[in-house]
């Protein structure tokens, strides 16, 4: 899933980026109105959480245009200071699909977005996509041009990891956090377990999605090897 935070607090933006970076969201940052609705209007994104007190253009604003001129109908979880009944209606007649009034609980945060996401896919599966390759995260099925692929538990797992950052690089000792928390079995672990990945969702294929960025870590996406 894909995330865009729209926050001018510098600190508050660094917070909430690493918080929902280790809760296995792909997060974008913009820190003023005009940057965030460009990013909202142009890319693609699953949700979007929104200050109000934006330079440029406030959050409303923001919200409103990305409704009514982009046609965009991304999910919006609005954050403000504000906790007057007015402020918050304004709020959801701008277009947003929850309220949380600062200062919140990170995990409140969190919990808002699941249900927000949840409301808005009305209790779909949850997919993983990479180019042609295909997880599903509720049957645990993993495809490739319509082909059904066999991985372990591990290798389930490591993929999910590399599909929810694509096209992102993700380091060694990142990796093996995901996998192994502090219990790492040993320094070739990490690679052995890349080499079968591979082996399995790239090998029968013509053009390969994993890719070692070597000295840093690796990678799951479209184009070409390393960085």
């Amino acid at each position: 899933m894909r995330i865009l935070l729209v926050e001018d607090n510098r600190d508050i933006l660094a917070n909430l980026a690493d918080y929902l970076g280790l809760k296995g969201y792909t997060v974008d940052c913009a820190q003023d109105g005009l940057s965030g609705l460009h990013l909202a209007a142009t890319e693609h994104y699953d949700l979007i959480v929104l200050d109000i007190m934006l330079p440029g253009i406030d959050g409303y604003t923001l919200c409103k245009r990305l409704r009514e001129d982009a046609r965009r109908d991304t999910p919006v979880i609005m954050l403000t200071a504000r906790d007057q009944l007015d402020d918050r209606l304004q709020g959801f007649k701008s277009g947003a699909d929850d309220y949380l009034v600062k200062p919140f609980a990170l995990s409140e945060l969190a919990a808002r977005i699941e249900a927000v996401m949840r409301r808005a896919q009305g209790g779909g599966r949850r997919a993983l996509q990479v180019g042609d390759l295909s997880y599903d995260l509720d049957t645990l099925e993993v495809t490739r041009e319509g082909r059904l692929l066999k991985l372990n538990p591990v290798g389930l797992k490591l993929l999910a990891v590399l599909m929810q950052k694509s096209p992102h690089v993700l380091r060694r000792e990142i990796l093996e956090e995901a996998l192994w928390g502090d219990d790492c079995p040993d320094s070739d672990s990490l690679r052995s377990h890349v080499h079968q990945l591979r082996q399995v969702i790239d090998k029968p294929f013509e053009k390969p999605l994993l890719h070692t960025v070597h000295g840093v870590g690796y990678r799951l996406a479209e184009g070409r090897d390393g960085v």
